[in-house]
């Protein structure tokens, strides 16, 4: 589990989370159960939230270059 701020929800459809060490993910992916708890896609107010945050990678079947960040989890610090 990583510490992350949510920036933005991408009009590509990513959500952009930007870690301690200044580094970001664009995540393809979130599972329900995350998107029921935290409406990332409208929720301007979640902006700027700092959360706990545990997530997957996974290499694209298609393009060995490409790899899918999916959120697993996340919780409020």
């Amino acid at each position: 589990m990583k510490t992350a701020v949510f920036r933005k929800f991408t009009k590509r459809g990513f959500f952009k989370f930007e870690f301690d060490d200044g580094s970001e993910i664009l995540f393809d992916d979130a599972l329900p159960k995350v998107l029921s708890q935290y409406d990332l896609k409208r929720d301007t107010s979640l902006l700027d939230t700092e959360f706990y945050i545990t997530f997957t990678e996974e290499q694209d079947r298609k393009d060995e270059d490409l790899v899918i960040y999916t959120i697993m989890s996340l919780k409020p610090v």
